[in-house]
């Protein structure tokens, strides 16, 4: 999707290239991220107007097809990828053995379409030892820091190199840079709109189900939700919703989605209750990524049983997502974790899969599901993993430890909204570390349980900072925790980002 009015990102690894796939979508442009060894053959097959070449710190052993550069289509390298390309055209870079990023001044050429409208000196983020000291041949200098050449032009072709990343900005000055590559110098249209991405879907999926009947793994989040309604629209009663309680969903998590698709938006759901046959499957299991595709797994043998109750179903609807995709690795190499509807699925599957978002980011899909009338309770639900609690509870799962974890998560919930901070953060959740402390309970020595809370705001779920809560609401909480929830005689708090943490514990 997206036709010719396509940016392609090169991604030569590190977090960056998912900040700029978001800043390119904002500004209404569709952009893939590629790996950096994709082939010179499937670029040109895609026709994009423009390449971003996106690298973070420098790093040996990784490069890209030089004849790239050679396309005829603009070119904005970015950090490593402008040491890339200046060993291309015969240039070369000061690379620091530790690289220390903040917002530095940069004097900027205005002539330069690049920087053309803006101001002549941006804050951008940048390291100020990682410069250009050669500039390559048939480039000239459009930016400096301190005298030193951070930026630089092939006029003639487009291609622009940059040791700056306009991507992270805490003004528009970063974005407005990338609105000139990509409407300046790539002549791009605001194609990219979720209407657009609704009719298109529909249509698509139409073609792709014809008159067949498909399932839908509908756990009652954000992503699944949308894809279920969207799906719906498109073929109608074809579509069979099914919701499995696998034991490891939050307290009252299933009569919430039963009420809510059942009754409200009259989509035929079948609740599969699951809950013996996943605790058995995981008994023992303490690997977080054996569980993942443990409960992947058994996800698809439960649809495939389903499917053999019903007639001429082919396909099985997934809410997968983009950070899915690209955490689960970009061409088959697993980046940073799989997910459950992307890397746990079995090699038998028995399923055509219909993934209707799987090109949205998170932020994308909210406004996807307000366009088709989901309500807000729904649409701004925060996010909860395929795997449910099951990667909640550190080590090995049993029904007194998801007993637990649940009625912590569910008092964090609920002073969470009566504080008035559910609409302030983005994702907030209780996890149970595998560990026991000593305590004191009615005068006695305990030891049992520690409960970890974690509140984080995010855009897209690529990186997400601590939320700090008000001290006296979080004492309220580990007091309510301490008391209510048997086994449990300590509450920690998590400040940790992401990165270099992920949300989630596993």
């Amino acid at each position: 999707m997206g036709g010719n009015n396509l940016i392609l990102i090169l991604d030569l690894g590190g977090k960056f290239s998912r900040f700029l796939g978001r800043r390119v979508r904002e500004s209404k442009v569709y952009c893939e991220i590629l790996p950096y060894n994709y082939s010179l053959d499937k670029i040109k097959a895609k026709k994009p107007e423009g390449i971003i070449i996106s690298g973070g710190e420098a790093r040996d052993m990784v490069s890209i097809d030089k004849k790239v550069f050679d396309l005829g289509i603009p070119i904005l390298s970015i950090g490593y990828g402008a040491d890339i390309m200046a060993e291309v055209f015969k240039g070369s870079s000061t690379k620091p053995k530790v690289y220390h990023y903040k917002f530095e001044d940069i004097e900027v050429d205005i002539e330069s379409l690049l920087f053309n409208g803006l101001d002549g000196k941006m804050s951008l983020w940048i390291d100020k030892e990682y410069v250009f000291d050669h500039i390559p041949e048939g480039f000239k200098s459009i930016g400096n820091l301190d005298g030193k050449v951070v930026a630089v032009e092939k006029k003639d072709q487009k291609i622009y190199g940059v040791k700056f990343h306009p991507e992270i900005e805490t003004s528009n000055e970063g974005k407005n840079i990338i609105d000139n590559f990509l409407f300046k110098i790539c002549n791009c249209d605001k194609k990219w709109d979720m209407e657009e991405f609704i009719y298109n879907s529909i249509e698509e999926i139409k073609n792709q189900v014809g008159n067949r009947k498909a399932l839908c793994a509908l756990s009652g989040g954000v992503d699944s939700s949308v894809a279920a309604v969207l799906v719906h629209k498109a073929i109608r009663d074809n579509l069979v919703c099914v919701f499995v309680d696998h034991g490891l969903l939050r307290k009252n998590e299933k009569e919430q989605v039963e009420k809510v698709f059942r009754d409200e938006f009259h989509i035929n759901l079948i609740t599969v209750d699951a809950r013996e046959r996943f605790l058995k499957k995981l008994k023992g299991v303490c690997d977080p990524e054996q569980k993942r595709k443990i409960i992947g797994e058994e996800f698809i043998r439960v649809f495939e049983e389903e499917q053999n109750k019903l007639d001429d179903i082919g396909y099985l609807v997934q809410g997968t997502i983009y950070p899915d995709v690209i955490e689960s690795g970009l061409d088959g190499e697993v980046a940073v974790k799989s997910h459950h509807n992307v890397g746990g699925l079995p090699e038998d599957i028995d399923f055509e899969l219909v993934e209707p978002l799987r090109q949205l980011f998170k932020d994308e899909v909210r406004e996807v599901g307000k366009l088709l009338g989901i309500r807000e309770e729904i649409v701004e639900r925060q996010p909860f993993p395929g795997p449910g609690l099951g990667i909640r509870v550190l080590g090995e799962l049993t029904e007194e430890k998801l007993s637990i974890v649940r009625e912590a998560d569910y008092i964090f919930r609920d002073e969470i909204k009566k504080a008035g901070w559910d609409k302030k953060i983005w994702q907030y959740f209780a996890a149970l570390p595998n560990i026991k402390t000593v305590g004191v309970s009615q005068g006695e020595r305990t030891y049992t349980y520690t409960i970890a809370l974690r509140a984080i705001n995010s855009v897209d779920g690529m990186t997400a900072q601590w939320v700090k809560l008000p001290l006296e609401l979080l004492e309220k909480i580990s007091n309510r925790i301490t008391e209510e929830v048997p086994l449990v005689n300590r509450v920690v708090y998590d400040i940790s980002n992401k990165p270099p943490a992920t949300i989630e514990w596993e």
